[in-house]
């Protein structure tokens, strides 16, 4: 079965032995990535996918950042995306054609809901949203809903997408050893009957598990 992985890693370079390990372990069609830490002239290279990222050059670190890694064993191309937000996306062929959108929302950051329509209404459909949002909502298993979650419900609505999660929780917070849903997968309708929605056990050095 193809599979698509996201996963927030909390910096590439350091997790790139766990990278290598998940893909030979679930052989998936793309891996999209958040908070690669990367900085624009840093190169990092997985045998037999390529690679389109975002990066984001902090004043003294890199922070935030995007990544896609797609198989060479699937024909692909890059989506051209006018954006400020950090996101990144791909075109590609599985059993039909797919855009796959990587995108992490970091949580302190105002993001206008303009911004998020927009950056669907670029994606050829089908497609997939995989990302790191920030967002609580009862929609994906939390008590509570904050801003990010009503603008992530808004854009589900508006546009009639479909959100694959479940009440599996994606986060792992450390100094109150609590787990949260920060992760989302979302879809177009048409492609709701051909995806399942898991997360893996392991955390692998992140704080974020696989989904």
């Amino acid at each position: 079965m193809t599979s698509f992985i996201s996963w927030n890693c909390r910096g590439l370079r350091t997790r790139l032995a766990d990278l290598k390990s998940i893909i030979s372990t679930y052989q998936p069609a793309c891996v999209a990535l958040q908070e690669t830490f990367l900085k624009s002239t840093m190169t990092v290279q997985v045998r037999g996918y390529n690679c389109v990222r975002r990066d984001v050059d902090g004043d003294t670190s890199p922070t935030g950042g995007v990544c896609l890694f797609t198989s060479n064993l699937f024909p692909s191309n890059v989506v051209t995306l006018h954006t400020s937000l950090q996101a990144v996306a791909v075109r590609i062929h599985v059993h039909s054609l797919v855009t796959v959108c990587c995108v992490y929302l970091p949580p302190n950051d105002v993001v206008p809901q303009v911004d998020l329509n927009h950056l669907v209404s670029q994606l050829p459909a089908p497609f997939i949203l995989l990302g790191d949002f920030n967002g609580h909502s009862p929609l994906w298993g939390h008590d509570v809903t904050n801003s990010r979650g009503r603008q992530i419900e808004q854009l589900i609505s508006d546009h009639c997408l479909c959100l694959l999660n479940n009440d599996e929780k994606t986060y792992f917070h450390a100094p109150t050893r609590t787990f949260h849903s920060l992760d989302l997968a979302i879809c177009s309708p048409t492609l709701l009957p051909m995806l399942n929605f898991e997360v893996a056990n392991d955390l692998h050095n992140s704080d974020h598990f696989l989904s």
